[in-house]
C-alpha cells in the first residue's frame, strides 16, 4: 500500500518513503504541561494517532518509532507555581513547579488514553535533555549561527538562508505579523532566544552562558535528535506551531547539522472551533477534554467527531456531531458484538487512510461496511482507526443489559393490550423509552430496543 502525505514544506502531495522502511520514523510536538489539555491541544494527538498505526499496520508495529515530547520548562509553568505558593502551598518554587508538571503530566495522559490514543515509543521531558540542549548551541555559536549577550544566546536568523520557507512567509511579513521581541541584546528583532538566564528562584542549569534555562525551540531540536537523530521521516504539529516553532526548528537543527535535511515531510493539523465558533474563555465555549469526559461524553465519541473531518481542514465540534457520532457507535457496537474482527481491515478504509489520512472517507468506509452487515470487516477496519477497541468499549454497555428485559415488558404490555384495546400502558412505556434515548422498533417478530443518539441508562429507572 503505497501511502501519499501532504508535505508542508513542498506544499504538495507526495509519496511517502521512509528513509529506512525498517525504522519508519516520527516526531510530533507534545503539550506544555501547565494546566489541562483542552480541545484544541488533543486533535493532534487523535490525527497523529491514526497515522501511527496506519505505518504499523504498513511497516510492521516493530519498525515505527513515534516521540511525542513533553515540555515541562516554561515559564507558563513557572507561573502558574507561583500563583500555588501565593495562595499558601507549600515548598520552594521548583518543588512546586516539579508538583504541579507531575500532575499535569498524569492528566495528560489519563484523558489521552481516554480518547484511545496509543502512547508513544518515546515521550522525552525537556529536563532530561538539558546536555543535549547545551551542546546544540555550542556548536550553533561555532559555526556563526548563534551569538551570545547579555547572559542569553540568540539564534542569527540572518544566518540562515532557508528561513521562512516552511510557512511561505519573507522576514519582512513575519515581522509585520508576528509579536517580535524587541530588546536591546539582539542583533536583529528576528532573532530567538536559545539560552535564557534564570533567576535563583526558578529551576536553572549551569551553562557556559551562566545559570539559565532554554528556550523553548531548541528543546524539540535536542530532543528529536537525541531519538531520531539529525534526519528523519515525519514532524507533525498543530498548524499553530509552524510559525514560529517549527520554523525555528528547521533553521537550528539545519544549521546545527548542515548534511542533514532534519524532518523529511512535515504535517500540520488544522484549528478547531466549537459551533463555527473559535474556542474562547471569553466567549464561554472553551474546554478541556476532561470537562467533556467529566460531563458523560464518552472519550470513544469524542474520537469519532474528530475523525469525522479531515485533518487539514478547521474541524467544528457540535454538539450534532457528538449525537451522530454517538449513535454511530452504539450501531457499530451492537453488530460486531460477539464476533471476532477479519483477519485484515478493509482495502478501501485503508487505501482511504493512505490517501493523505483521509478520516472523513475512511468514516464512510466503515457506515458502508456497517450497512452490507459486515461486522467482522467492520470491527477489524475501525480498530485500525483506534474504534470499537475493548478498551474504549465500557460506555456503550452502560444500561444496555435493561433494555433486553425492558424489551420483554414491552412485548407483554402490547399483548396484553391487543386483547383489551387499552395502549395507554404501551405508550406510556414506549415515551418513556424514547425521552431516554431508547428507539423503540416495534412488528410482528417482536419488540426491539437500540440504544440511540443521546442515550441516557439513568432515564430507565422509572421504568
Amino acid at each position: 500500500m503505497t501511502i501519499r502525505l501532504h508535505n508542508t514544506l513542498t506544499r504538495s502531495k507526495e509519496e511517502f518513503r521512509p528513509i529506512d522502511p525498517q525504522n519508519v520514523r516520527m516526531y510530533v510536538c507534545g503539550p506544555t504541561v501547565y494546566d489541562r489539555a483542552h480541545l484544541g491541544n488533543a486533535r493532534p494527538v487523535v490525527v497523529f494517532d491514526v497515522l501511527y498505526r496506519l505505518l504499523r499496520h504498513v511497516y510492521g508495529p516493530g519498525h515505527v518509532t513515534y516521540v511525542r515530547n513533553i515540555t515541562d520548562v516554561d515559564d507558563r509553568i513557572n507561573e502558574t507555581a507561583r500563583k500555588r505558593r501565593a495562595a499558601g502551598a507549600a515548598g520552594t518554587l521548583e518543588e512546586l513547579i516539579r508538583e504541579r508538571t507531575e500532575e499535569t503530566i498524569a492528566w495528560y495522559h489519563a484523558d489521552m488514553a481516554a480518547l484511545g490514543t496509543l502512547p508513544p515509543g518515546h515521550e522525552p521531558r525537556a529536563t532530561d535533555h538539558i546536555a543535549g540542549m547545551i551542546a546544540m548551541i555550542e556548536g550553533l555559536i561555532e559555526r556563526g549561527h548563534a551569538y551570545a549577550a547579555d547572559g542569553h544566546v540568540l539564534f542569527r536568523v540572518a544566518s540562515y538562508a532557508g528561513y521562512g520557507r516552511l510557512s511561505g512567509r519573507t522576514v519582512e511579513d513575519m515581522i509585520a505579523g508576528a509579536r517580535v521581541e524587541v530588546a536591546p541584546y539582539k542583533e536583529d528583532p528576528m532573532d530567538f532566544v536559545l539560552w535564557k538566564p534564570s533567576d535563583d528562584d526558578l529551576p536553572g542549569w549551569d551553562s557556559p552562558w551562566g545559570r539559565g534555562r532554554p528556550g523553548w525551540h531548541i528543546e524539540c531540536s535536542a530532543m528529536s535528535e537525541a531519538l531520531l537523530g539529525p534526519e528523519f521521516d515525519i514532524h507533525g504539529g498543530g498548524i499553530d506551531l509552524q510559525f514560529p516553532h517549527h520554523e525555528n526548528e528547521i533553521a537550528q537543527s539545519c544549521c546545527a547539522h548542515p548534511q542533514a535535511q532534519f524532518a523529511r515531510t512535515w504535517l500540520h493539523n488544522e484549528m478547531l472551533m466549537v459551533e463555527g465558533r473559535k474556542m474562547s474563555k471569553s466567549l464561554g465555549n472553551f474546554f478541556t477534554v476532561r470537562d467533556l469526559l467529566d460531563k458523560g461524553v464518552p472519550g470513544e465519541v469524542i474520537r469519532m467527531v474528530f475523525l469525522g473531518t479531515h485533518y487539514r481542514k478547521p474541524m467544528d465540534w457540535t454538539e450534532e456531531k457528538r449525537r451522530e457520532a454517538e449513535a454511530a457507535l452504539r450501531r457499530w457496537r451492537g453488530l460486531t458484538a460477539g464476533i471476532e474482527p477479519a483477519a485484515s481491515p478493509a482495502p478501501g478504509v485503508v487505501a482511504a487512510l493512505s490517501d493523505d489520512l483521509n478520516t472523513a472517507g475512511a468514516i464512510a468506509e466503515l457506515h458502508a461496511l456497517a450497512g452490507a452487515g459486515d461486522g467482522a470487516g467492520l470491527l477489524a477496519s475501525a480498530r485500525l482507526m483506534g474504534l470499537l477497541t475493548d478498551e474504549l468499549g465500557h460506555w456503550a454497555e452502560a444500561g444496555t443489559g435493561a433494555l433486553d428485559a425492558l424489551a420483554d415488558r414491552l412485548a407483554a404490555a402490547r399483548a396484553a393490550a391487543m386483547d383489551s384495546k387499552d395502549f395507554s400502558e404501551v405508550d406510556r412505556m414506549k415515551a418513556a423509552l424514547v425521552a431516554a434515548g431508547v428507539e423503540v422498533r416495534m412488528s410482528k417478530a417482536g419488540v426491539e430496543l437500540l440504544p440511540g443518539a443521546g442515550f441516557d441508562p439513568a432515564k430507565l429507572e422509572g421504568l
